[in-house]
């Protein structure tokens, strides 16, 4: 089989149509329990970086301890995945785009596994911060190329409920951690040592994940778009049941468009534009208010006198992250009831709400109402949260479809890593209270994108109506 044969400009034209006319009967095909299985594979991805994320808030004030850092390099410290994470995915839907998901899959989690132990043998604070750093990378590149395989390899309606159980495997990796430092806590392991196990940990599921992830394919859209035309045949034939007989049985050289015309493609069609600033506005929104509000919920409670004992201030905070992982595996399963614009509106509208009500009590001493507020709030945020990338990836036309997930990921990282840089700051200039009150004001823009730039995309696939020369020209 001959393969990488160069085509003159017309016969590359037809590859390119013959391209996209199988990628969108792919995408409109019922998919196998292969497809399916592999979708939660991808999801497995959001634990282990919810462990990394959130373990760190319970281990803080024990790496305090130990290195004594300023509020600015502390709040740098918390923020250092996130920022990193701009990169990440910036750089890891393009390569996605371009090298496949599988090979970003397996580079990722090979990355994850070598420098989340190292943050258990750093000796000063900077150390720290340059790993986090780096770790960032490969968290986001590889969720950025997981959304676009789970709308690639699973039929329309279950793509999106899977897409939208992010926050679901947020929660449990957040509960995993509270549990497993809170055991370390109880058993009286040294806290020096407990904040260095508690980081290193995260290299565990993800080599699990990374075993688990050696026999995957690439999708079968982003075979086809690459020109895989033999490859791509066979992975249809075992998730979708189709051979794409109007394929040819041999590889071709496809030119991959130019990145620099994805906002174009994603500008020329009104749904996908409204749909698509909807995704990057709640993803900022929603990362915005839980990173500041959520991430610092121990804090927040120390501060209010709700709880001086770390034990029971973990437990505490653990009760609510139980309550948000419920909220975040119902959220999905209504969606299909009340559509993307109402699971958004419910979600930032409840988040907003309680905030208010936080701020209020944290000012007033009111432990009890504020523990409601919080619970309240985490369950509006896991609903707020469940559809941006969600949102991002299904309007996306499949050329384009990790490239977009990367780039609307770019403001997931760019929401938190500001409000976490800026968090401890902002809790010395204005009190607790006052902190929660302006983040609220976060959550209430996520509810206005929703409910007046968002159309109701629930059950949308794509139609690629103008080819990528057009668009180019």
């Amino acid at each position: 089989m001959s393969s990488d044969r160069p085509f003159s400009a017309a016969t590359h034209e037809e590859l390119l149509a013959l391209s996209d006319q199988a990628a969108r009967r792919v995408m409109n095909t019922q998919g196998t329990k292969s497809g399916q299985g592999v979708g939660w594979l991808m999801m497995a991805t959001i634990l282990v970086e919810s462990w990394d994320i959130y373990s760190i808030s319970f281990l803080l004030v024990f790496i305090k301890h130990d290195f004594h850092p300023s509020a600015l390099l502390l709040g740098l410290t918390s923020s250092a995945v996130q920022l990193g994470g701009l990169f990440g995915a910036i750089f890891g839907g393009w390569l996605a785009d371009r090298l496949g998901r599988r090979w970003v899959f397996i580079s990722t989690m090979v990355l994850f596994v070598i420098l989340a132990p190292l943050q258990g043998f750093v000796t000063a604070m900077w150390q720290l911060v340059i790993i986090r750093f780096l770790l960032g990378f490969p968290l986001s590149s590889d969720l950025a190329s997981g959304y676009a395989y789970i709308m690639e390899a699973m039929p329309r309606g279950k793509r999106e409920v899977m897409g939208n159980r992010k926050q679901a495997m947020f929660a449990v990796g957040e509960v995993l951690a509270i549990a497993v430092i809170t055991v370390m806590m109880i058993a009286g392991v040294d806290h020096s040592l407990l904040w260095r196990i508690g980081l290193a940990l995260g290299a565990v599921p993800a080599l699990f994940l990374l075993l688990g992830r050696m026999n995957i394919t690439d999708t079968a859209p982003s075979l086809i778009l690459r020109g895989k035309f033999h490859q791509a045949k066979q992975v249809s034939q075992v998730m979708f049941h189709d051979p794409l007989d109007m394929l040819p049985d041999r590889d071709y050289r496809i030119k991959r468009p130019s990145t620099a015309n994805f906002l174009k493609s994603i500008w020329s069609d009104p749904v996908r534009r409204r749909a698509s600033v909807f995704g990057w506005i709640s993803n900022a929104a929603q990362t915005a208010s839980f990173g500041a509000f959520g991430f610092y919920l121990p804090t927040v409670l120390g501060l209010a006198g709700f709880s001086k004992d770390p034990i029971g201030t973990n437990l505490m905070t653990g009760a609510i992250y139980c309550l948000a992982a419920v909220s975040g595996f119902i959220g999905p399963q209504i969606t299909s009831r009340i559509g993307h614009r109402g699971i958004a509106q419910w979600g930032f509208g409840i988040s907003f709400v309680s905030l208010l009500v936080a701020a209020i009590a944290i000012q007033a001493n009111f432990g009890i109402v504020l523990l409601i507020a919080a619970a309240a709030m985490m369950w509006g945020q896991y609903w707020a949260g469940t559809n941006g990338m969600t949102v991002t990836a299904m309007v996306a036309p499949t050329r384009y479809k990790a490239t977009a997930c990367g780039f609307g990921y770019i403001f997931v990282k760019l929401g938190s890593a500001v409000t976490l840089f800026l968090f401890p700051v902002l809790l010395e200039a204005v009190g607790t209270a006052g902190a929660t009150a302006i983040v609220s004001l976060i959550a209430l823009a996520g509810f206005l994108a929703a409910r007046y730039i968002l159309p109701e995309v629930y059950g949308y696939v794509e139609a690629e109506h103008m080819s990528v020369s057009r668009i180019a020209a």
